[in-house]
Parts: C-alpha cells; structure tokens; sequence
C-alpha cells in the first residue's frame, strides 16, 4: 500500500440492531447494507449490534474485495456487536468491556447479556498512526426515570479513560458509535471535555441529512414515539468524534445521514441513521526532514473549570447510582435472611415427627416440599443478587474515587501548583543573601 499521507478518510457508522429471530428483516437489511458499504465503499465501518458472529462473517465475505481488513470484537453472552472494517491494514486491536452494564434481572432490556464494551484498532493511514474506536453504551429507555444514568455515567467515564491512556502516541483519533447520550448530557460533556474529541456534525462544513443530525428518528418504520418522546422530531444519540495531534490536523469537511427509507426498498437499513463523515487530514510532518511542521494546537480538554464542574457533576450521579445499589443490596439481604428463617421454621416442623413419637407432620407432604422449593429458590436468588449487587457498589466506589482524584488533580492545575512538590527540592537563597543558618540536629 502507498505510504503517502491521504487527504482525507471517510468514516461509516451505524448501529445495526441485528438481534437474530427478534429484530425485523434482520438477513434482508444486512444484504442492504452490504450493498451500501459496496457501493459507497467507506474507508473505515464502524458498526454496532452485529450480535451474529454468522451475520459478521456474511459481511466479511460481502466486503473482502473493498474492505479487506476486519475485526470483530468478542466480549459476554452474545458478543460486543462491535465490529470494524477497513481499507487500511489493522496492526493491532484492544478491547475493554465495561464493568457496569444493566442488570441481569432486567431480561427485557437485554443489555447486560450483550458485553457492551469500547473497542480498538490500530490502522496506518499512510505514514500516519491511527486509533479507531467503535463503541455501545447502555441505553436509556426512560428519560425522566433514568434508572441506568450511573450505569451510563461510569461507562462514559472508562471510555475516556480507555481513549486518554491508549492514544497517546496517535497521530489521529477517531471515535464512532451509540453513545445512547444526547449532545448535551452529561456522559457526552465529560466525555468530549476530557478527551478533546470534537463532534463531526459540530464541525461539519456541509451536512446532508436528517434535521438536526438526529439519528432516531419518527419516520422509521423501526421506531415507536415512545422511544423518542418527548422529542417529536427524533433524538441525536450515534455520534463521529475525531481529534488531531501534533503530526496531524483533522476537520470534517462533510458530513450526512440516511433519512430513514430507502430507495426501492419497504423498510430501511436500520432503527438507526447511518451516519458518514468525510475528514480532511493535514500532515504536519515535513516530508523533506521528517520533522513536525507548526500546527495549530488543537483544545486539549477544554475550560479547567467548566472540566472541574463536570467532573464533580458525574461524581454526584455516581454517588446517587451508588445509594441505590446499596439500598438494593440491603432488600436482597433481608429477603435472604427471610426465606433463611422461613427454612429453618419449616426444618423445626419436619423434626416434630422425630421427637414427638407418633406424632404425625403436621403440613401435606406435597406442600411441605413446594414450601421448600421456595425457600431454596428465595435463597439462591438473594444470594446471587447480593453478589451482583456487591459488584455493582464495588464498580461505583471505584469510579468515584478516580474522580475524586482526578478533581483534586484538576484543582491543583486551577491553583497553577505541581501535583506533587519535590521533597528534596534544592533551596538556594537569592542573590546577596546568606543562606539561612541550620538547626545544628538537623
């Protein structure tokens, strides 16, 4: 392949909600979008919700003459659904699954059979290093009642953890996926502040597509009102997030969406909007001497303090998410302890016959052993969800102390002090001066 720097490289992303056996079409729309990454050929897909290893591998094979470079992300009961395809060649690859991520109780839903994680590759697009990031975030399914925005908090906060530690040394960092976060809400902004990654549809300098970027939108056959409301007009949850470096300027030169039908086709690709981004690159690498050239310096992360404010902004809905875990795991408890007590009482009336001779069981016997069961079952079910319970408080406490750290570090850069000082920093006296006298014990 030509190692010369591209001008530019096109994105794709979409969520592909290829749930087998229960999402509508599911093999006919995976054929269309075949079809469309064929003809359109993208240099990066970024998709999401390919919960079938056998519908990644369809797309495999549809697409090993344009994409010939593929990954697919592996991770809980049903996989990611993470996947990338690319015309530049993939080195290496890094997945972290996220540690909170629903309930298993709550099967309706589904998120927490599915291992929603963040996933990297790393690509060559000419003599520049890329990161790519594909990613899924839990759901929010209520707005008012919010039950998993601890959940999607803790995940926005790994994910910036995951991009800051991983891209150091990348010349260009792209992000694509359903963040299941509006542009405004707090995972976005402390995502977005923190890591410097700049919207392409922010950035955009010509946009076609659904008004307002929106990726859900009320003109989807897929999509129900109550999914969006109160939003009428849809939401704006899957998102293109890039940044440069010192060896790269990036911007969008372009960006569109699909707008819910397609053309000679009676439903459309997804419950969600693709979305596809043209990014324009800049080498800042002298090709003559190989050194950097001056570049503007792109924000880094933002206002210190309006980061300060986010930060301890998510703290405080972890610490709210962290209650509620506690006070859960405390009902599991007492059930527990309950059912425990109810076992034992009925163990106390089984031993009757035993020290009462010819004393006859009180109880049926075949409501004695249903009795039984339910305790047993009572038990087990406590106790599994105290475990996940733990677990949960465990993931919560963690996060809140990183951010209790990472706001003390912030404030210590607001004071315009080092983190740490010396210990055995050198004390010379100004010009003129003697040094001052030592307490002879030292």
């Amino acid at each position: 392949m030509d190692n010369t720097d591209p001008d530019a490289v096109r994105v794709f992303s979409l969520n592909c909600w290829g749930i087998r056996y229960l999402s509508k079409y599911c093999s006919q729309r995976y054929h269309m979008i075949g079809e469309l990454l064929c003809k359109e050929k993208p240099d990066i897909v970024l998709l999401q919700e390919v919960w079938s290893e056998k519908d990644y591998l369809f797309l495999k094979k549809k697409l090993s003459c344009t994409h010939p470079y593929t990954h697919y992300f592996k991770s809980g009961v049903i996989g990611s659904g993470l996947a990338i395809f690319s015309k530049h060649r993939i080195h290496d690859t890094l997945l972290h699954r996220y540690s909170l991520n629903g309930y298993p109780y709550m099967a309706h839903h589904g998120d927490w059979f599915g291992g929603k994680a963040v996933g990297m590759a790393v690509l060559s697009l000419g003599n520049l290093t890329a990161n790519v990031y594909v990613t899924h975030l839990h759901a929010e399914y209520n707005r008012e009642k919010d039950s998993y925005l601890a959940h999607r908090v803790v995940q926005a906060w790994e994910l910036q953890q995951f991009i800051r530690h991983t891209s150091a040394g990348a010349d260009v960092v792209i992000l694509g996926g359903d963040l299941n976060m509006h542009p405004q809400d707090l995972g976005n902004r402390l995502l977005r502040s923190y890591t410097g990654l700049r919207d392409a549809y922010a950035e955009t300098a010509k946009f076609d597509g659904c008004e307002g970027g929106v990726t859900l939108i009320a003109d989807n056959p897929f999509i129900s009102q109550k999914e969006i409301f109160p939003f009428e007009k849809g939401i704006r949850i899957d998102y293109i997030l890039f940044k440069g470096s010192s060896r790269a300027e990036i911007g969008c030169d372009s960006m569109s969406t699909t707008k819910g039908s397609v053309a000679d086709s009676p439903f459309p690709f997804s419950d969600h909007e693709a979305l596809t981004a043209e990014l324009k690159l800049d080498s800042c690498v002298s090709p003559q001497t190989g050194n950097d050239k001056p570049c503007k310096n792109p924000d880094s992360a933002g206002n210190l303090a309006e980061l300060v404010d986010i930060v301890t902004e998510a703290r405080t809905e972890v610490k709210v998410g962290l209650h509620c875990a506690e006070r859960m795991r405390y009902t599991a408890a007492r059930t527990g302890v309950m059912g425990l007590a109810l076992l034992f009482l009925e163990l106390a009336i089984a031993a009757v016959p035993w020290f009462a001779l010819g004393a006859e069981q009180p109880f049926p016997q075949t409501s004695f052993y249903l009795l039984a069961a339910l305790c047993f079952a009572v038990l087990l079910t406590t106790f599994l969800l105290y475990i996940f319970y733990t677990i949960e408080i465990k993931s919560l406490q963690g996060a809140e102390d990183q951010m209790r750290l990472a706001v003390g570090s912030l404030h210590e850069k607001l004071r315009g002090f080092p983190a740490t000082q010396p210990h055995c920093a050198s004390m010379e006296p100004p010009e003129g001066q003697e040094p001052p006298a030592r307490d002879p014990e030292e």
